[in-house]
């Protein structure tokens, strides 16, 4: 098991307690291996006027149809990409954010200026989709969007939602629409069995249907949310579920709980002020807002994650600290009522560490001293060892990490840097992601990374 840092490549079975039977796991799997991900570049999205109707700050979600454009797969890229635009914004600001646009997929270029790169064009326009839905789940959405054209169902978009700080009254979280954008037919809503919804509503994909068969009763859904602090687990959350009832594709009823299956669940921070029952190396300001259950047509498999990960020698809630990355800045209010700074090893920081620095910004969150855009693969038969019960779901840890920001923009239109952070201590770098599994394609989402606009970078997957 191996860990790609840089060009470094370092033992995870140590790392992960797994040195027993590793080697010879690793040499007989089908795993997914880092040197199996091969960059194409990125492109641009079009845009259709002012907000809502724009991708201009938002790329809140990302799903792959395989027949979304029928004409435009001659150039190696088939299919076309249903993508959110600009968020919902509270307080009555922008109530119709995140509406859903289908684009085309047209060929990537290597490039680090927005303007080299090819543009797609809209299939069809943005609608808002969820209007009447969510209401109230406006501050900070956290979204994810599933294309899956089920046997019972026929084509469904499905999606979840929620918000940064989730009020404590549960409403659904969890729905379906048609790709018909101009006619939704909303279907809906539905909780995800007693899980938080801090766990639940951030990124959705689809399994495989053979090992949802296998492993978890035929739920073709996987969906989960990590949000920083440990308040959904000290690493990504996951959980396989279905809203359908029969065989018919019959919907569930509105308001249900939907029976889930656990395949990730790290121990929170409102269970523990300890890292630990934690990913390796989790550190609470982490950012995992993309997955995929990958198969590829050779056969190897992975669920990646995909994010902005601190790897900071010191982490901390606060503030950036204008005289440099590397020097906490805590807010003071906080100081002693919960560990507000901590080392690398999840070590409490030195009381000099624990002061409220001056000329800071108003940006108050989780900081590093330095943030990287990472993919994480996971072990598809670790997860069906949570299923059926053999293990708890805080054990299995990724076999591979991959950094990817040699291929990234980073903002160079300086978009907003007091609330992204600058250079590395860069926040929030990469997004959704959406995987063609007949073409082994890999689609991921810079934000903002032309203008306020994300941009798309594939990966061809071997």
């Amino acid at each position: 098991m191996t860990r790609i840092r840089g060009g470094t490549i370092v033992s995870l079975c140590v790392a992960a307690g797994l040195a027993t039977g590793c080697g010879m796991a690793a040499a007989a799997d089908l795993r997914l291996a880092p040197g199996d991900f091969a960059y194409l570049g990125a492109f641009r999205l079009p845009d259709d006027g002012e907000r809502p109707k724009t991708f201009a700050w938002g790329g809140g979600a990302m799903t792959f149809r395989a027949g979304g454009d029928p004409g435009g797969g001659g150039d190696g890229f088939p299919g076309s990409l249903f993508v959110m635009g600009h968020d919902r914004l509270a307080y009555g600001e922008l109530p119709d954010g995140n509406q859903v646009a289908e684009i085309s997929i047209p060929r990537p270029a290597v490039a680090k200026r927005p303007e080299a790169l090819a543009t797609a064009r809209f299939l069809q326009r943005f609608h808002d989709v969820a209007r009447g839905r969510f209401e109230g789940r406006d501050e900070l959405p956290r979204v994810g969007m599933a294309y899956l054209d089920d046997r019972a169902t026929g084509p469904r978009i499905h999606v979840a939602w929620g918000q940064h700080m989730q009020p404590p009254e549960r409403i659904g979280t969890h729905g379906w629409f048609s790709p018909t954008l101009a006619e939704p037919r909303f279907t809906g809503t539905w909780l995800i069995g007693d899980q938080s919804d801090y766990m639940v509503n951030g990124y959705l994909f689809e399994i495989p249907e053979p090992w949802a068969t296998r492993h978890v009763g035929g739920r073709r859904l996987a969906t989960g949310r990590f949000r920083d602090g440990g308040w959904s687990g000290m690493g990504p959350a996951l959980f396989a579920y279905r809203p359908w009832t029969d065989q018919a594709g019959t919907p569930a009823p509105p308001g249900a709980r939907l029976e889930e299956v656990v395949l990730l669940r790290y121990a929170t921070s409102r269970e523990t002020e300890r890292i630990e029952r934690a990913l390796a190396g989790y550190q609470h300001p982490d950012e995992w807002n993309g997955g995929a259950w990958i198969t590829t047509p050779s056969g190897k498999s992975a669920v990646l994650f995909a994010g902005t990960k601190s790897v900071g020698a010191k982490y901390w809630y606060g503030f950036a600290n204008p005289a440099g990355p590397n020097l906490p800045c805590v807010a003071g209010d906080f100081v002693g009522q919960f560990p507000v700074c901590r080392m690398a090893d999840g070590a409490p920081c030195p009381p000099s560490d624990l002061k409220e620095c001056r000329g800071h910004n108003d940006f108050r969150g989780w900081w590093s001293s330095r943030f990287a855009a990472q993919f994480i693969l996971y072990d598809p038969d670790e997860l069906a060892r949570v299923a059926a019960g053999a293990v708890k779901p805080w054990t299995p840890q990724p076999y591979a990490t991959i950094v990817v920001d040699q291929h990234l923009l980073l903002n160079p239109a300086g978009i907003e840097p007091e609330m992204l952070g600058t250079g590395v201590q860069r926040r929030y770098r990469i997004g959704p992601v959406a995987y063609d599994r007949a073409s082994g394609l890999l689609y991921v989402l810079e934000l903002f990374a032309d203008e306020a606009k994300p941009v798309v970078h594939v990966w061809k997957l071997g």
